[in-house]
């Protein structure tokens, strides 16, 4: 009976990582704040499955955020996607980015299976944080 619970468990560890999958975004991203902020950029998203697709990115939000930013060459990775279908539409987002001349962003955004982590260096004059909405489109 234990080697029978043992296989299904192997088994079944198996048959989840074969469903999911991971993928990484390199994007451009340019925007500003105010306590409000705005940024859109695009990217390139591919998965370990060899699907990918170019994409538009459209960051909007809020908090203690002030600058304007232009990160070029962003990477991100996104854990537990089943089907890249998956990763597109809005997400909620929190990041913070600060900068003298040279900047730096971070953002971790929460999705339907998983979670993408990001991460650039850029341009620009900014500091804070905030929270709000990146929308994914193709």
């Amino acid at each position: 009976m234990k080697k029978y619970l043992l296989s299904v468990a192997i088994l079944m560890s198996f048959s989840y990582a074969a469903q999911a999958m991971d993928c990484n975004l390199t994007y451009n991203l340019k925007g500003w704040s105010a306590f409000y902020k705005t940024a859109t950029g695009s990217g390139v998203l591919s998965c370990s499955n060899g699907q990918s697709a170019n994409v538009k990115l459209n960051l909007k939000g809020g908090g203690f955020t002030v600058g304007v930013i232009d990160i070029a060459a962003g990477k991100g990775k996104i854990f537990g996607v089943k089907n890249i279908n998956d990763v597109f539409g809005g997400h909620f987002a929190m990041g913070v980015h600060a900068g003298f001349i040279k900047s730096v962003e971070g953002r971790l955004v929460p999705h339907k299976t998983g979670v993408l982590r990001m991460h650039g260096k850029g341009t620009g004059y900014n500091l804070g944080f905030a929270l709000g909405a990146l929308k994914i489109n193709r």
